[in-house]
């Protein structure tokens, strides 16, 4: 689960991290009392969305007067945003965040996140904060500094000092920026982050340090401890799709591809949905119905499959183990009566009760493409998919 940078600011801010003073706005005019009340001759504007690359897109502009604050606002709520992360379908914005400008001298990157190589936390800094991270890591990945924190050991100090110095920081910034990651570790193992990212880390005029930005998401599988954490989600912000799958605890992540694929199984999916680029095609999703899935899950996670309107073609891939073959041919069959299924469905069962499984398919009246095995379903589905489009 992700949240909004006003929302990760007034996190972090328990915390102890150092973040310049800012508020949320919904209309224009609520965005000048929020800079009236701040203060100071100079404001910055940003719009409120759950995707970086706002600044190249217009969604962040520095301000000096309440009638541009005003303006700024107004250019931006009710606007699409489209960013190098939105894709080009971009986001809606529905809020803005007004925060007092700062003096910046320079701008650094600094994130928290679980590192899968090494499976433990891990500090990561640059040199260069801003707009261009994603580039330096691209073009010059040995700037990236990372430093992996021992699970039994925890953070400690020298963590933060080192850091800083090899970011060239001053003795005294080098000691604030061992508070600033301390208060950054607590704030991600208490609230069972999976990122905290600032971007910039701004050193100011006066040599202090500062969160310019942040972005935070969460463990979903933590989220049952931290209530107040879900009452900051937007669910304007998440995919209708991925949103519908969770009230039935469906792992299920929108892709761009035409191949709607339901499997049981994150292994299993994976290495479908790798099978299908390699057959030439291209999955519109992952979809694990999970070991135990019930006849009524398994018809919701195929209405969501046909709900996307870029599923020319369905494959199903069960391997039957806690999760029969029976049920899931059931799930097939009420969720293509009840939405009257329009594009071809391949399906490889294999496993328990799978006879079962072939016969109520079979007796259904559906136009089924069966398949012996992976490979052929792969190739049955992508020529499916193709002669439909």
């Amino acid at each position: 689960m992700n949240i909004h940078e006003y929302q990760a600011k007034e996190l972090l801010a328990i915390y102890g991290v150092p973040v310049p003073p800012g508020g949320v706005a919904y209309t224009a005019a609520e965005a000048v009392e929020v800079a009236k009340r701040l203060g100071g001759s100079g404001w910055v504007v940003k719009a409120q969305i759950h995707a970086g690359g706002r600044g190249k897109a217009g969604g962040v502009k520095l301000v000096k007067s309440e009638a541009e604050v005003a303006a700024a606002a107004k250019a931006m709520l009710g606007k699409r945003l489209v960013t190098h992360q939105t894709g080009p379908q971009g986001r809606d914005v529905k809020r803005v965040y007004v925060e007092a400008a700062c003096d910046i001298a320079r701008e650094l990157y600094l994130a928290l996140s679980v590192d899968r190589a090494s499976g433990r936390l891990t500090l990561i800094g640059a040199a260069e904060g801003g707009m261009d991270i994603e580039e330096l890591a691209a073009r010059s990945p040995g700037k990236i500094l990372k430093a992996v924190i021992d699970p039994a050991a925890g953070l400690s100090p020298f963590h933060g000092r080192r850091l800083g110095f090899e970011l060239g920081l001053t003795a005294a910034q080098a000691e604030a920026m061992v508070e600033f990651v301390t208060a950054l570790h607590r704030a991600f193992l208490e609230l069972d982050a999976a990122l905290v990212e600032i971007n910039p880390l701004v050193v100011t005029g006066e040599g202090t340090l500062l969160a310019l930005d942040a972005k935070m998401g969460f463990d979903d599988n933590a989220l049952f401890r931290h209530p107040q954490i879900v009452a900051l989600r937007d669910e304007d912000e998440e995919d209708p799709i991925e949103r519908e799958a969770a009230k039935y605890a469906l792992s299920y992540v929108k892709l761009d591809g035409n191949i709607g694929c339901m499997v049981n199984g994150a292994g299993l999916a994976m290495a479908t949905m790798d099978i299908i680029k390699s057959s030439g095609g291209s999955p519109a999703n992952f979809l694990d119905v999970g070991g135990g899935a019930t006849r009524e899950r398994v018809t919701a996670a195929f209405k969501l499959i046909l709900s996307d309107p870029n599923v020319e073609a369905v494959l199903v891939n069960i391997f039957g183990g806690i999760m029969r073959c029976d049920v899931i041919a059931e799930g097939i069959v009420s969720a293509a009566r009840e939405i009257n299924l329009h594009v071809p469905l391949v399906v490889r069962l294999e496993g328990t009760n799978v006879e079962l499984g072939r016969k109520i398919l079979g007796q259904s009246g559906l136009a089924v493409i069966a398949a012996d095995d992976l490979g052929d379903a792969a190739q049955k589905v992508v020529a499916a998919a193709a002669e439909g489009g």
